[in-house]
């Protein structure tokens, strides 16, 4: 693995490149990514599990204040997890919840969806039926 940075602080954050994030994955650990369904839908890494961080509301974006039982709803605190977003940055505050609530291995991928897609990565797409 190369890229990996850790942040400073108490919720010690790792954070690392989308090749080692997709070396992770094939080693066995779980993608959570944590944008909105509906950036989900627009394409996301293959397996991964969604489960919305910020909402987006007329007021702007609101935290999920559900996301840590909604995690614990599909994954145990000793599972190997990669928390990813659009950009890394909604990552990096899930991960520290996510830390801060005894989970063991939570890692962050640095530059999100849009550096795995840059990378040349595969995704998938939903699909979407179109009346005509």
């Amino acid at each position: 693995m190369e890229s990996v940075k850790k942040s400073s602080g108490a919720e010690e954050v790792i954070t690392v490149d989308v090749q080692t994030a997709k070396d992770l994955l094939n080693l066995g650990h779980r993608y959570l990514d944590v944008r909105t369904e509906e950036e989900f839908k627009n394409g996301h890494v293959e397996n991964a599990l969604n489960i919305a961080y910020m909402f987006n509301t007329p007021k702007g974006r609101v935290k999920n204040p559900k996301f840590i039982d909604q995690v614990l709803a599909l994954c145990a605190k000793e599972d190997n997890i990669l928390v990813g977003c659009q950009s890394g940055v909604r990552s990096v505050y899930a991960t520290i919840d996510l830390i801060n609530s005894e989970f063991k291995h939570v890692y962050n991928m640095g530059g999100g969806y849009i550096a795995w897609v840059g990378t040349g990565f595969a995704v998938t797409k939903e699909h979407r039926n179109v009346d005509l």
